[in-house]
């Protein structure tokens, strides 16, 4: 704090009352006719067409003369319908803020309220972090809110979300902590799974139903994505016994496939920011080209079945795409983008995923096993749509759908 504010008086100006247009306008008209005031810092809020507008004010001296001021002030508030208040600033907490380390907190469930919002903020007070401000990303419930908050020593977010899972589980609501930079803003590629991510079942569960094999090829497939079996051993196990598959068999499913909800809502607005999108799967390429070119991917990569007359051989060509391929594909697009690793997200649900996970920027378990939830950066369980990862870059429902219109 300079010399000059330390011999000043500070006043803070609360004005609330009805939102009305020209109040701020008149308000800050008188201020600047006065010669001797000073604005030092000012915020705005209106919740449901209710102001609260504070006005941080300095009079040079400390037996400056504020009242023709503050008189002028009270009387056209009056007029405007709106109250006025002033108290006595403290000039030692100017500035205090920039040496604190700010965090945003999202908060995702079918209803945040008071309950949950108390242990959180318990959670956060015990960790020495201190709440700034509270907003609503929702726009007809509560169901996604947004706390700014600051600590005065560094913070691990990634290690404090998951610190918090537990409590997370206990009063039902999904709870990631970033820091609150740039960065957050700032991704540019997106890279998911495909099954029970971008769509909500798993292809090759459905084929198993269709070859009459469903129950051996589900019970690999639950062990696979709980991380008991490798991938790639499960995969040829699970492939081999769709032998003799038709074509017609694999567009009956493709037919079938329903999108996760909140899925096309996401995809246009992130190509509406002029995000990089990517599918990057486990499953097959005779889904994950048609989802492509259907919903606009700029990349889609999978495994490739071998088809001979029309018919599953029972094996796959090339490469597995396994956990460690998943990793190498995002860091490859990412460098082939020139787009860093920080401003990436990865999107995905089972043990196939965690690697991509934790290289991405940005790595969320999606409606995930239990084993991904615990080693992902942050997961959404409570909320069952995929746009509303949308809110951990901050966007509101507001922004979303006048952007996805």
């Amino acid at each position: 704090m300079n010399s000059a504010l330390k011999k000043s008086e500070i006043l803070l100006l609360t004005v609330r009352g009805r939102d009305l247009p020209g109040i701020t306008s008149r308000l800050t008209s008188l201020i600047a006719e006065d010669s001797k005031a000073k604005i030092l810092d000012i915020e705005q809020t209106v919740v449901h067409k209710k102001l609260l507008l504070s006005i941080l004010l300095a009079f040079p001296g400390k037996n400056a003369d504020r009242s023709p001021l503050l008189k002028e002030l009270l009387f056209e508030a009056k007029k405007l319908g709106v109250e006025l208040g002033f108290e006595v600033f403290d000039p030692a907490l100017l500035g205090e803020e920039t040496a604190h380390h700010q965090y945003v907190i999202t908060c995702l469930g079918e209803e945040v309220g008071a309950y949950p919002l108390s242990q959180i903020a318990l959670a956060l007070a015990k960790r020495g972090v201190n709440i700034d401000k509270i907003s609503k990303l929702a726009l007809k419930n509560i169901s996604a809110v947004e706390l700014i908050a600051h600590a005065k020593k560094p913070l691990n977010p990634k290690l404090l979300t998951r610190e918090l899972l537990s409590l997370s589980n206990r009063i039902g609501v999904d709870i990631a902590i970033q820091k609150h930079d740039l960065l957050r803003r700032a991704k540019r590629l997106v890279v998911m799974d495909m099954d029970s991510t971008l769509i909500q079942s798993e292809v090759i569960d459905e084929l198993a139903k269709i070859a009459g094999v469903h129950k051996k090829v589900a019970e690999i497939t639950h062990q696979t994505m709980n991380g008991k079996i490798a991938f790639t051993q499960s995969l040829k196990k699970r492939v081999a016994l769709l032998k003799g598959l038709s074509r017609s068999d694999l567009d009956k499913v493709h037919r079938r496939l329903k999108l996760t909800k909140g899925a096309a809502k996401l995809l246009k607005v992130l190509k509406h920011l002029g995000y990089k999108i990517a599918l990057v799967s486990g499953g097959f390429t005779y889904f994950t080209e048609r989802l492509k070119k259907d919903l606009g991917f700029d990349y889609a990569f999978a495994n490739q079945l071998e088809i001979k007359n029309d018919k599953l051989t029972g094996r796959v060509l090339g490469p597995v795409i396994d956990a460690r391929k998943k990793a190498l594909i995002l860091e490859t697009i990412a460098q082939g983008e020139k787009i860093s690793l920080d401003q990436t997200i990865a999107i995905g649900d089972g043990a196939n995923d965690i690697l991509m996970l934790a290289k991405a920027g940005l790595g969320i378990a999606f409606q995930a096993k239990p084993v991904v939830r615990k080693k992902a950066h942050y997961s959404i369980s409570k909320h069952s749509a995929l746009d509303s990862i949308l809110y951990l870059l901050g966007i509101s429902e507001r922004e979303i759908e006048s952007l996805s219109k």
